[in-house]
């Protein structure tokens, strides 16, 4: 998920995720059987990014403006459901590629 968000936000904290996810894979790397059974939560993670970038989204495409008594709030927003469709494919890679690694016989 981090890693997701990373690439999203290159121009901003992109980097600094970037080096938190690279030592926690390092670290993760280091022990045994440690990234194999992460690579599931990771997939379906990165959907979850997504799907919030498409819930943030969700007035879009085009220019969304919000008014409240004081003031009025315009913003851009992209369309929503590439975010949306890709996210909810990678939650469910997620979890069929957990389903099999829990019915692939141990060794």
């Amino acid at each position: 998920m981090c890693a997701c968000l990373a690439l999203l936000t290159a121009l901003t904290i992109g980097p600094v995720l970037l080096v938190a996810v690279v030592v926690a894979l390092v670290v993760l790397m280091r022990r045994p059987g440690g990234v194999g059974e992460g690579v599931n939560g990771l997939v379906s993670g990165a959907g979850v990014v997504l799907l919030t970038i498409a819930y943030l989204n969700r007035h879009g495409p085009g220019e969304y403006c919000e008014t409240s008594a004081t003031e009025q709030k315009c913003a851009g927003e992209w369309s929503p459901w590439p975010w949306l469709i890709v996210g909810v494919l990678l939650i469910a890679g997620g979890v069929l590629l957990f389903r099999r690694a829990a019915r692939a016989p141990a060794g």
